[in-house]
């Protein structure tokens, strides 16, 4: 999980950026615009990029979209969730249709000085602050780049109290409706998220993740075995939890085998 950056700390960068001349360019830009950005990684390519943000979870990441390997939008689906997000194109059009439409940051090729300028502004304005949902954006540029759509979601932000927690999708135990919200359930507590239970299903992995019920999804690692109530129909018990999931009408053929 990573934490909104502290304004008493200096911001951390990652660069991820092919093309060793041109990551230098923009390391050079930066640190011109932004002498207190400390750069703490830099990735030839977007499986590096992965491993180094896995690393340092840095507070922003710099993301040419088109790298070997894993390209920028693909590791921007990663991460985007727990940091600031700024891609690097060598493309107008991407920046014009998709980048400013959604206020997303960008830096086109060779970084120029007045460009990297008005991005450090916006980034000093909200590096403090939740990160962009860049998940529009990141569809409609993926289709641009004829890349497949997204991977199942595997992290989740959610509410605790005042805060906000990055959960990890596989740590999850069972999501259910509750009001407007949706509670997320985890070994260690509950979190509240205001996506639909619809909405969840179509982005979780369908093979590990289960509805139930209209308002219930589980994950199938969370579950210890399926017994059947009076009525015959199926009930969920879970690994090392006292509550069980009821299973509707609608479900039930899913566990008519066991």
């Amino acid at each position: 999980m990573t934490a909104p950056h502290s304004a008493s700390a200096a911001p951390t960068a990652l660069i991820a950026e092919d093309e060793p001349m041109l990551r230098a360019m923009l390391k050079a830009r930066l640190a011109e615009a932004w002498p207190e950005l400390v750069i703490v990684a830099e990735a030839g390519n977007g499986a590096e990029a992965l491993a180094q943000f896995a690393v340092h979870r840095p507070d922003i990441a710099f993301l040419d979209i088109r790298m070997p390997v894993t390209s920028g939008l693909e590791v921007a689906r990663e991460i985007a969730a727990a940091c600031h997000v700024v891609f690097v194109t060598a493309y107008d059009e991407y920046a014009v249709a998709a980048f400013d439409e959604g206020a997303v940051d960008y830096v086109l090729k060779p970084p120029a000085p007045e460009r990297i300028a008005k991005v450090v502004a916006r980034l000093k304005a909200r590096v403090s602050a939740t990160p962009l949902d860049l998940a529009a954006v990141l569809a409609r540029l993926a289709a641009r780049e004829g890349l497949p759509a997204a991977a199942p979601l595997k992290w989740i932000r959610a509410s605790l109290g005042p805060s906000m927690r990055l959960i990890a999708v596989d740590d999850v135990v069972y999501f259910q409706a509750e009001d407007k919200y949706t509670k997320v359930v985890t070994a260690d507590g509950e979190a509240l998220i205001r996506k639909s239970i619809r909405e969840l299903f179509d982005e979780l992995d369908q093979d590990a993740f289960w509805q139930v019920h209209r308002g219930t999804i589980v994950n199938l690692r969370a579950v210890d075995r399926v017994d059947r109530d009076w009525r015959d129909q199926p009930v969920v018990v879970l690994k090392g939890r006292a509550e069980t999931l009821t299973v509707s009408r609608t479900f039930a053929h899913r566990f008519k085998a066991m």
